[in-house]
């Protein structure tokens, strides 16, 4: 039978090693302090804290090793000094022994409510997949690559969105938010994205799209009630690239305007015309498609306002256009990588929204 693991199956992973051995150094500093100092003066606090702090970072096995370590270090001082008899060491050694049974259940209660996240995370990152699904590496001549990263570490998937669809008429993307959090954002981003995917197939332009994903969204507004037309709304980028035309066409629903990045330098794509997001109003006028050159060797960039909003610990919002600027990278996926870790160093800690990205290189 091999030793027992300290750490146990469910070993505090994130904890570093310096802070799970602190209860061990606990134990010897109280055996030390008894050794050394008279007999009226003792180590019992060492003994008492060191199992608490090791069912906060130990696994089951690591506290009772250290429970009964500090139980052993404390009978043996108490018989060193020849009053294990007395009321006053029975009562020392039942106080630690209950102190060790106590850590043992919060180790337990702690483990359970671990396995309950875990388990609520491996099922938002199955719904992740099967909402958002990794587009594919490559469409001809265009690499691909898209993100997702939730605020909180808990959840998996929000309102944002994001969807590649391959045609006859060429490379067909979508990145856009839902407005909300929580399962009707959730909903309502799987019921655009399910619209995009059948128009983005047969609709003849972009412009045609855009009107059948608001036509979807608006019925399914109107089915619900009047309570639900300030909640179901979604801000959109719709982008076409046809083939071998060095251009990519551009619908603006409302959000934020999509980088082209060549050589170094950052150009933000805005909008000729801003259309009303997805949901919102039945007169929607116009919607105006814009084409921007995309020679070989450039990459568009869309993403949500979870890059564009996120803040420092100023208040100062994260720019692209300058802090990409320069930036060198290999490929789409590069440029997604890069762009995450540094909207994590500018905010300094957690976020308030959900990112979004979907980043599209031509190779010519």
């Amino acid at each position: 039978m091999g030793r027992p693991d300290l750490w146990g199956p469910d070993s505090r992973a994130d904890v570093p090693r310096y802070i799970r051995a602190l209860p061990v150094l606990l134990l010897v500093l109280g055996g030390v302090t008894d050794y050394l100092t008279p007999a009226q003066y003792t180590g019992t606090a060492f003994y008492s804290v060191a199992p608490m702090l090791a069912a906060l970072v130990l696994s089951l096995n690591g506290t009772m090793l250290v429970g009964l370590g500090a139980i052993a270090a404390d009978l043996a001082i108490v018989a060193r000094y020849r009053y294990l008899a007395t009321l006053a060491a029975m009562s020392e050694l039942l106080s630690v022994a209950v102190v060790t049974v106590v850590a043992v259940w919060i180790n337990r209660v702690l483990y359970a409510r671990e396995a309950r996240l875990s388990s609520a995370r491996s099922i938002a990152a199955t719904v992740q997949r099967a909402v958002l699904p990794a587009p594919p590496a490559r469409a001809g001549a265009l690499r691909i690559a898209a993100r997702y990263e939730a605020a909180e570490q808990e959840a998996g998937i929000g309102g944002d969105l994001y969807a590649v669809q391959d045609g006859p008429r060429g490379l067909r993307c979508v990145v856009g938010d839902v407005r909300g959090k929580g399962l009707d954002a959730v909903e309502a981003a799987t019921m655009v994205l399910g619209m995009f995917r059948m128009a983005a197939g047969e609709e003849a332009t972009l412009e045609a799209v855009a009107a059948r994903m608001h036509r979807a969204l608006c019925r399914e507004v109107g089915r619900r009630g009047q309570a639900d037309v300030l909640e179901w709304f979604a801000t959109a980028v719709l982008a076409e690239f046809p083939r071998d035309a060095g251009e990519v066409l551009l619908v603006n629903l409302g959000h934020p305007a999509p980088l082209v990045l060549r050589a170094g330098a950052v150009r933000t794509t805005d909008p000729s015309r801003y259309a009303m997001p997805l949901g919102v109003g039945l007169e929607r006028g116009p919607v105006v498609v814009d084409r921007v050159p995309f020679p070989a060797g450039s990459t568009l960039l869309l993403c949500t306002d979870g890059v564009t909003e996120a803040r420092d610990t100023h208040g100062g919002l994260y720019d692209p256009v300058t802090r990409l600027a320069g930036v060198g990278f290999s490929g789409p996926a590069e440029l997604l990588g890069v762009l995450v870790s540094d909207v994590h160093r500018h905010a300094g800690g957690p976020r308030d929204d959900d990112m979004a990205m979907l980043a599209v290189t031509s190779d010519g």
